[in-house]
């Protein structure tokens, strides 16, 4: 092909696409001026016209333009009629090259004659395709094949088209920017080329023949993911002509054939669908080009899908068929979290968080098919969805329409899925071309199960990198990774982190398992596991900094600091109250979690909830686990006293003077969802659980078989979205073990920072963006006001809300700025001396200035007289006690067995995360290993785990699950 061909060929095309796209502009404004009558024969005419364009244009061009009218042919689901019946004539139908042509290819590829190498040949060919054309022959041997002979010339015209179907891309992108086309044609001009080379076909005719398992006898085997399909065998290939086992069938678009031979339509779909299933989620390998002349229908009972042209396939990383798996079962189950984590593990980035919208869109993409007489109501579906969502993403944005029109809500879209995305689509169009409904989320389900399942039961046993990489710090660390080991192997760990201090050094940073059950991606230490009470710990550590801030008193009583909290009885409550578990409102907000669990997330109407409850006992009287009002009593404590948000009060209190930012939060931000572990249930202890007697040093709303009951329902609540975002400061904390052993590390040694956590651990702590910020289009001003900050005297409560950013400017951009350092830099030393300059507290090198600080947490010494004698919790920590009472030690557990407490006495602190939640067995095993390695005694509410209990004593240890 010379340059004048070149040059005429891309201003036919490009001349046709303007004429085409002039056209419909006009049928648009047409459109306006007709009478509704008259609208749909207006729009036909013009499909029509068009249409016959487009054929048109195709069969002089040949080349590349045949695939994409053959992918158009197939859209019946979402084309015009005109389009498709015309279009169905490149379906192998194009005129044949000449046989001069096609006897030269073989006979240079092959280095023989004809009849050195056919008994028979036949001149007419079998199909005519874009790359190619197919005939009959009969070798020496007597065996029928197919010869698929490559056209001359065909790679140069190839490419050109390929550098003419991008440059018309780029034009369309501009012209109409919400429809930017650059990422799949971009994956298409690095994939089609492959098609040109015969060998590398004929390879990939084999994987996928090994990988489905392809036998031309059937054998009756019809297991999950076994699939009923044939392939042809491979007998000769070269760069320009593959030669195959012939194989007699019916062609898909031949109908009348098909129901002659009594072939059932819907099975064979679902049996190539099912097909696709295995070699897109399974082998990770797959053929992307699955339209109707790629299949045919064995003639013999039981009729089977015949596959063929594996010319253009695509073959995954196991973190992308993890991810698509993942995509797919979010969509199934409305799993928002596990929606964005997919999309992060596979490189799709939004410039805005909109989960609601990005769910509907991926369950749009997943739809079941529907046949090609509904196209109309499906284009209305599609249409009507698509303006919905630009309308709420208009109303986020504060666009206006001129910018609403240039803006693409998606910032990176990764080539490994175009192809994939066009499979589907594919398959949707032969679905609804062969009028039968397809329901994919049935179909491909068994197959996106299997593969995450496959990884994720590949335990410690036979996974040797279920204990993820990093650094030993300390003989006790190997022991106990050995113990994690054989607690994985025995199915009692999903997911884990454990890291502890020693004399203010890390000794333990070990991060174990897989971050959920459908979710097969290593623990690392920078994962984020919810630990529900634990965060307890946490406020409680928030409300005595603001006592030591002098914003706050602990014998406040909480009705002056509280508008309108001192109702029904609740005026003499005083803040010691709270945090002591004795204010008389254990059982406050106990009935929501079976009426209105979701209740839980709405800020100000829990907080109303606590305002208007009856406390049961008298304040200071008798101390019950508030194990539900301890959160929001603290949370509004907290925001009345300061004026500002708990997140504010949070970040300045507790993350940025330990430098623990995007590793402890109270309810998520947009953009960490990549890395949350989802929770699971261990069923034996929950069955156990359920069956123990009441305890009463329990609230009544909080027995046993309440807490099996709450158990039951966490998983599921609480791998929601909303969820997640909410701010329930009780027990909505995520974070990685590390924080918060570093958090009880500084809490060991009277508030004071230990050194910079092991720069052995990767990535750092605290090298995470706090807030991490999804791309805008709109410009952010350099100056804020302060958000969450209130003038008058006695501050409002404020609003309902999930997690927002509360700093004022000036931190804000110290923040961002130190981010962007953060990130730039990997050397240790600058990492270091980053942590040094990040820290902003009120004392250096201090979270508190009170000197007898553990005796205010304990409620000991000065204290005492603000706590009940010899109750199980101080001020706001559960008192930990050992058998020889030869040491001091506090924290916090909470439902599922994590955990985080200190030894003030032996200057150690440890952490404990998971996700398969038990109650207090694995973590019992944990704390008692390391703390018998360390020669420290091991508090009463883990040792009695520490050793398999049988008969009564396994009774009594199983009613004190580690929820406290």
């Amino acid at each position: 092909m010379g340059w004048g061909d070149i040059y005429r060929r891309r201003i036919r095309v490009f001349t046709m696409a303007i004429v085409i796209y002039l056209d419909y502009k006009g049928v648009q404004q047409r459109d306006k001026w007709t009478s509704k009558s008259r609208q749909a024969a207006l729009w036909e005419k013009a499909h029509e016209r068009n249409a016959k364009r487009v054929l048109n244009l195709i069969i002089e061009m040949e080349g590349l333009w045949v695939k994409l009218g053959q992918y158009m042919s197939t859209r019946a689901d979402v084309l015009p009629a005109a389009y498709i019946r015309l279009l169905k004539q490149l379906q192998d139908s194009l005129p044949p090259r000449p046989l001069e042509e096609v006897y030269g290819t073989i006979q240079k590829e092959l280095g023989k004659s004809m009849d050195e190498l056919f008994a028979d040949f036949v001149n007419e060919p079998l199909a005519t395709a874009s790359i190619a054309q197919v005939h009959r022959a009969t070798l020496l041997n007597g065996q029928e094949v197919v010869v698929k002979v490559q056209h001359d010339g065909i790679k140069t015209v190839i490419l050109e088209d390929l550098k003419n179907a991008k440059s018309i891309v780029d034009w369309i992108a501009w012209a109409e920017p919400q429809y930017n086309f650059n990422p799949m044609i971009d994956e298409w001009c690095k994939e089609a080329p492959k098609e040109l080379d015969f060998n590398h076909e004929a390879e990939n005719t084999r994987t996928v023949a090994t990988n489905l398992g392809c036998r031309n006898q059937y054998d009756g085997n019809m297991s999950a993911n076994r699939v009923d399909v044939l392939i042809p065998d491979v007998i000769q290939s070269t760069e320009k002509v593959l030669v195959l086992e012939y194989m007699d069938g019916i062609r898909l678009n031949d109908l009348e054939s098909l129901e002659a031979f009594g072939v059932n339509k819907q099975k064979i779909v679902e049996e190539i669908t099912r097909a696709y299933a295995h070699q897109i989620y399974v082998d990770g390998f797959f053929n992307g080009d699955p339209h109707p002349g790629n299949f045919l229908v064995s003639k013999e009972s039981p009729h089977r899908p015949i596959l063929l042209d594996f010319g253009l396939t695509k073959r995954l990383s196991s973190t992308i068929k993890q991810a698509l798996a993942k995509m797919f079962l979010a969509s199934t189950e409305g799993d928002h979290v596990a929606l964005l984590s997919a999309f992060a593990e596979m490189g799709l980035k939004l410039r805005l968080d909109m989960p609601e919208q990005a769910m509907e869109v991926t369950t749009v993409f997943f739809r079941s098919t529907t046949p090609a007489n509904e196209y109309h109501k499906t284009m209305k579906s599609l249409a009507e969805q698509r303006d919905k969502n630009m309308k709420v993403i208009q109303e986020k944005m504060k666009l206006d329409k001129k910018e609403m029109k240039r803006f693409n809500p998606v910032d990176a879209f990764p080539g490994d899925i175009v192809i994939f995305g066009r499979v589907l689509n594919l398959l949707r169009g032969l679905s609804s071309s062969m009028n039968v409904r397809i329901i994919y989320m049935d179909i491909m389900r068994p197959f996106a199960e299997s593969v995450l399942s496959g990884y994720i039961s590949r335990g410690p046993s036979v996974n040797d990198r279920w204990i993820f990489d990093s650094p030993v710090h300390s003989e006790v660390e190997s022991k106990l990774r050995q113990l994690l080991i054989e607690l994985g192997n025995n199915d009692k760990i999903l997911g884990i982190q454990v890291c502890a201090y020693k004399d203010e050094e890390v000794i333990i940073d070990t991060a174990a398992g897989v971050l959920g059950k459908y979710d097969p991606r290593p623990v690392k230490p920078d994962s984020l596991f919810p630990v529900f009470s634990v965060t307890k710990g946490i406020t409680a550590g928030m409300v005595h900094w603001m006592v030591d801030n002098g914003q706050l008193n602990l014998e406040d009583n909480v009705a002056n600091i509280w508008p309108g909290f001192g109702s029904n009885g609740k005026d003499l409550i005083k803040v010691h109250h709270v945090l002591n578990h004795t204010s008389g409102l254990h059982n406050a907000m106990g009935d929501i979690t079976q009426e209105n669990p979701l209740l839980m997330l709405d800020w100000d109407g829990c907080l109303n909830c606590i305002s208007q409850s009856v406390p049961e006992t008298e304040p200071g009287k008798e101390q019950f686990y508030h194990y539900l009002s301890f959160g929001w009593l603290c949370g509004g404590i907290i925001e009345h006293a300061s004026g500002k948000k708990f997140q504010e009060i949070l970040e300045e209190a507790i993350i940025r003077p330990l430098h623990i930012e995007g590793e402890l939060y109270v309810g998520i931000p947009p953009g960490v969802e990549s890395r949350l572990a989802a929770l699971t249930v261990d069923t034996d202890d929950l069955s156990k659980l359920s069956a123990l007697s009441n305890r009463s040093d329990l609230p009544s709303t909080f027995q046993p078989q309440q807490i099996a009951q709450v158990a039951t329902t966490l998983p599921v609540v609480f791998n929601t979205l909303n969820a997640r975002r909410a701010i329930i400061p009780a027990g909505n904390g995520h974070l990685s073990a590390r924080a918060l052993a570093r958090y009880y590390a500084a809490l060991a040694n009277g508030g004071k920072l230990p050194p910079p956590h092991s720069s052995a651990s990767k990535p750092l702590l605290g090298s995470h963006p706090h807030i991490p910020k999804l791309n805008s289009s709109q410009k952010v001003p350099k100056k804020r006001k302060c958000i969450g900050r209130k003038q008058a005297t006695v501050p409002a409560v404020s609003t309902n809300r999930s997690y927002e950013k509360v700093s004022c400017s000036d931190d804000l951009e110290a923040d961002e700025g130190s981010n962007i350092n953060r990130q730039s830099s990997s050397s240790d030393d600058t990492s270091s001396s980053r942590i040094g300059n990040n820290l902003k507290t009120h004392v250096a090198g201090k979270v508190y200035r009170n000197p007898r600080i553990i005796d205010e947490f304990l409620g000991t010494g000065d204290y005492e007289n603000l706590a009940l004698p010899n109750g199980g919790f101080g001020l706001g920590f559960k008192r930990f006690t050992s058998k020889d009472g030869s040491s001091i030690a506090f924290g916090h557990s909470g439902m599922g067995g994590s955990t985080g407490f200190c030894d003030v006495t032996n200057k150690f602190s440890i952490a404990v995360t998971l996700n398969k939640m038990s109650f207090g067995g694995v973590t019992g095993k944990i704390v008692q290993l390391v703390c018998s390695e360390l020669n420290i005694p091991v508090p009463d509410d883990f040792l009695r785990f520490a050793v398999e209990q049988r008969g009564e004593d396994a009774q009594l240890q199983m009613g004190r699950p580690m929820i406290n």
